[in-house]
């Protein structure tokens, strides 16, 4: 019975899917630190941080593996979360540590990195402008994801803070990298809820937390 559950459990994964999480290693501390992700007064520190590596379906619809930092009490379920998207081939960009944590200069100049932790306030709404709230953001806990923000931006009062982002505003019609409802379903069977779905004029479709804020 036993090998007859672990084959229908090998036979269930999508082929090629694989993940880990694992604490941050030496060189992924000093560069948080370094670059001013991470610093003393942070409502997390270091060690309720992980390393989270997951198999995911690049543009090219190739499989690629990409790493997250994010709170070590979301890393199992993300787990789970990111195994339905590469089930479902849902195309991710950018997933590396270098591309959102590594000198700017050699960040993808598109800046469509799929990212979580990041120590830093919450961003106002493009409809009232600046760049805080006063509050700690989910990032700052590692517990908010933020998938592809080229396809998903921050939108406020009809506007984002990129105008070539335009076209994703009108989220009646579906393009590549936007987020679907079955990528939203993934992170909702965690608990997670998506800034797509804040009421009002302002939205962040690429946002997804463990608070829905």
């Amino acid at each position: 019975m036993t090998k007859l559950l672990a084959l229908i459990a090998v036979l269930a994964s999508p082929t090629g899917f694989h993940s880990s999480a694992k604490p941050l290693p030496a060189p992924v501390k000093a560069q948080l630190k370094s670059g001013g992700f991470w610093h003393k007064g942070c409502p997390v520190g270091l060690s309720g941080l992980r390393l989270l590596t997951v198999a995911h379906r690049g543009w090219d619809g190739k499989t690629h593996t990409g790493r997250l930092i994010v709170n070590a009490n979301a890393a199992q379920p993300l787990r789970r979360t990111f195994r339905q998207l590469y089930r479902l081939r849902f195309p991710i960009r950018h997933m590396r540590i270098a591309d959102f944590y590594g000198p700017k200069q050699q960040r993808p100049k598109d800046g469509d990195v799929t990212a979580s932790f990041e120590c830093r306030q919450a961003a106002a709404s493009p409809c009232t402008g600046g760049g805080g709230t006063g509050t700690w953001s989910q990032h700052a806990y590692g517990l908010a994801v933020d998938v592809n923000p080229g396809e998903n931006p921050y939108v406020g009062c009809g506007q984002s803070r990129d105008p070539t982002l335009k076209k994703y505003r009108d989220r009646s019609r579906h393009l590549k990298g936007m987020v679907t409802a079955r990528a939203r379903a993934a992170f909702a069977d965690i608990g997670w809820g998506w800034g797509g779905a804040w009421a009002g004029d302002t939205k962040d479709y690429m946002h997804f937390s463990s608070t829905g804020g």
